[in-house]
């Protein structure tokens, strides 16, 4: 498949080019010193160790994540000149573990008259031989207005499929490669999704869009990649969900928990899609390829009105199929809680959630389960082991010989005769308030208990990760809880209170948890995956070797841990620098 004339490779091009390739170099070393140089300020204690983020400035969406040639690729939404939103390009960087990461120049810039206002949010895909392409929102000046810019689809490809980094894209000539069909307000029509082929040897993708009050998910179909054709009706649409950003749309096994190329389907799987607006909702059902629609497993858990990927700072999350070790890998944006003044004080904003394997819950066949990728365990460190604690009435225990603020947590709480629950009528409208307005403070019968993580030895600041059972009206039911209230002795921060619940059958004996602690982040996967709350928190003083974790009950009922282990974490490394 051949996108681009081949005098882009002739050998006059060569030659004409050789005097601006010396130029190019120039101006990359010059580049790399202007922007990914650390700043001179001293080290800042609420950077992340092992979450992937900038040297500087701002970040958003992750963008076109994928595996090409032993390195994995990572691009995302980036602000070369300050740490606020604005000037978006699409900043790149490989890894060989998803975890150590190397910064490469900007993949794309806002030059070309279709995305002259900012390289938006878009996807990778690997086409014939693997050859991997990106397409991507421009945000345009069609319009010659500054009130009404215009947002179209736009694709570009390596310079060299033989380089392995990728140092280089190059934008078709042919750009743009899609632009808002009749009856689809332009402002509102973004976020490409990867590709996958239909049976008819036919490419799809989805772009996100409205029409009034109604998401939707545009489907598009191209024969080359290149000419692209909308289809008569949405993959999907949800009235009174409004914009569907940064859509997603992939395979899942319905009997394991290996992961699915994005062009699977039929027998034997299913397929989830998300989309974000406020929050990343997702759906699981069945994708029918007769007419490129796609059915819920269950109405009521439809998309924007049911699931969330994570109940705390999550957005704009891409998947991609790693298919080195067979698994979907997911990527999500955490954005900051402390304001934009003090992100330009420090000089960066935004991190990257940690990267997580996602499968289908083999429970339900209707909700996903997420993990932390087993790559982290290249960077445990000491590690601490208790069995058979108790946990009476009113108990704070600290756990001695773990400290510090990078840390990864895993434990099992038996449960108590849960009859003896706090009667507390807990939905999906209102489970964040009831974690809010009860607390992990408050004195319960079945918890709250828990974790208290980045703490101070005199308790004051600390983030409680709590579990509360109750009995509900429609049946018995755990409350997950991850409380910022007494975060930080810092002012002027978001300190809202997070949480989810699940239900309880009857021979559920115990609950578990796994927490991720990095500085200013903290990552909880409840229940084996099923409830992942991400919140950003910024202690002042429970930072670095000061920061302790401890064990607690506010509950009357005693609860018994049955096993713990927690481990710390070393920073890894980005570009050589120790974070």
């Amino acid at each position: 498949m051949q996108l681009f004339p081949s005098a882009l490779c002739s050998d006059q091009s060569r030659a004409n080019m050789a005097l601006p390739f010396l130029c190019l170099i120039c101006f990359s070393v010059l580049y790399y010193f202007l922007f990914f140089t650390v700043p001179s300020k001293p080290h800042n204690v609420q950077r992340v160790a092992f979450h992937f983020q900038p040297i500087k400035n701002w970040m958003n969406d992750p963008n076109g994540p994928m595996l090409y040639k032993g390195y994995y690729h990572f691009f995302y939404q980036w602000n070369p000149y300050a740490a606020v939103w604005g000037n978006i390009t699409w900043g790149h960087a490989v890894s060989k573990d998803l975890i150590r990461w190397h910064h490469l120049e900007v993949a794309l810039i806002p030059n070309q008259w279709y995305d002259l206002y900012g390289c938006w949010s878009g996807s990778a895909t690997l086409v014939e031989e693997g050859k991997p392409i990106i397409t991507y929102t421009g945000w345009s000046n069609a319009s010659h207005s500054e009130d009404h810019k215009v947002q179209m689809q736009a694709l570009a490809m390596p310079a060299d499929y033989g380089d392995p980094l990728l140092r280089k894209w190059v934008k078709a000539p042919g750009n743009p490669i899609i632009t808002a069909p009749q009856g689809i307000d332009s402002n509102f029509f973004r976020d490409p999704t990867t590709a996958w082929k239909g049976a008819d040897g036919k490419w799809r993708m989805l772009v996100g869009s409205k029409e009034n009050m109604t998401g939707m998910a545009l489907l598009y179909r191209s024969p080359d990649f290149l000419n692209w054709r909308k289809a008569i009706t949405p993959l999907h649409s949800v009235n009174g969900t409004g914009m569907w950003e940064c859509p997603d749309f992939y395979p899942v096994s319905i009997s394991d928990t290996y992961g699915l190329n994005t062009s699977a389907y039929g027998q034997g799987v299913m397929h989830v899609l998300k989309v974000s607006f406020v929050h990343d909702y997702y759906t699981v059902g069945t994708y029918i390829t007769s007419n490129d629609t796609f059915l819920p497993v269950q109405s009521n858990l439809d998309v924007g009105i049911g699931l969330r990927y994570d109940y705390g700072k999550y957005y704009a999350s891409k998947s991609f199929f790693d298919a080195n070790k067979n698994r979907r890998i997911l990527f999500g944006w955490v954005n900051e809680s402390d304001g934009e003044a003090a992100d330009i004080s420090k000089g960066w904003a935004s991190v990257q959630a940690f990267p997580r394997k996602v499968w289908l819950d083999k429970e339900t066949n209707c909700s996903l389960l997420h993990w932390p990728i087993e790559e982290l365990e290249s960077l445990h460190r000491s590690k601490v082991t208790l069995d058979s604690v108790s946990l009476w009435k009113g108990s704070v225990t600290v756990v001695e010989g773990i400290k510090g603020a990078q840390l990864d947590v895993e434990a099992t709480f038996d449960l108590p005769e849960i009859n003896d629950a706090e009667i507390m009528d807990v939905s999906a409208e209102n489970a964040q308030l009831m974690c809010s307005e009860k607390g992990a403070s408050r004195n319960g019968v079945i918890g709250p208990f828990g974790f208290l993580v980045l703490a101070t030895d005199d308790e004051m600041e600390h983030t409680a990760i709590f579990f509360v059972v109750v009995n509900s009206k429609d049946g018995w039911k755990v409350l997950v809880c991850s409380d910022q209230s007494r975060s930080s002795l810092a002012t002027n921060l978001d300190k809202t209170t997070y949480g989810s619940f699940s239900n309880l059958s009857g021979s559920q004996t115990s609950v578990s948890v796994r927490i991720l602690v990095d500085n200013s982040i903290v990552e909880t996967f409840a229940l084996g995956g099923k409830i992942c709350i991400t919140s950003r928190v910024y202690p002042k003083n429970a930072v670095g070797e000061a920061a302790r974790l401890f064990l607690f009950n506010n509950g009357t009922v005693p609860i018994r841990m049955n096993s713990l282990i927690a481990r710390e974490l070393a920073g890894a490394k980005i570009d050589g620098i120790e974070s």
